[in-house]
């Protein structure tokens, strides 16, 4: 059974660095496409950032690009986020996206797709 779990959001001040944690069991990592996701309130869900499973090719929201680094470590997925600003408030999910049923490079744009979730974590980036 495939399972997600997040970790490591919280308040942090404008300007400031989290690392979110996504926690894969129930699958190996390496057949996978592993997405970050974030919905603000009223907002439409965005893909953040995404990490191809077999080769590690990452890729970014224009919004995010220079800011947020993802990395895979085993079978945790995270999501350094540095220069945070306020408008990066919103509640980070990630998801997992086997490699036959799309290609990493549209999984940021392909959320109603996906069947696999995390909980969600809150980060909150305000004074």
């Amino acid at each position: 059974q495939v399972q997600l779990v997040e970790s490591g959001g919280g308040l942090v001040q404008p300007g400031g660095s989290l690392r979110l944690s996504c926690v894969a069991s129930g699958f190996t990592l390496d057949y996978y496409h592993i997405g970050w996701f974030r919905q603000a309130p009223g907002k439409e869900r965005e893909g953040v950032s995404s990490i191809e499973g077999m080769t590690g090719i990452t890729y970014y929201a224009d919004s995010v690009k220079g800011r947020f680094t993802i990395s895979r470590d085993k079978q945790t997925v995270y999501l350094q986020m540095n220069s945070l600003k306020p408008d990066d408030t919103a509640v980070y999910y990630c998801a997992a996206a086997h490699a036959t049923e799309m290609v990493a490079s549209v999984l940021l744009t392909s959320g109603s797709r996906l069947k696999s979730w995390g909980q969600g974590a809150q980060v909150t980036v305000s004074p």
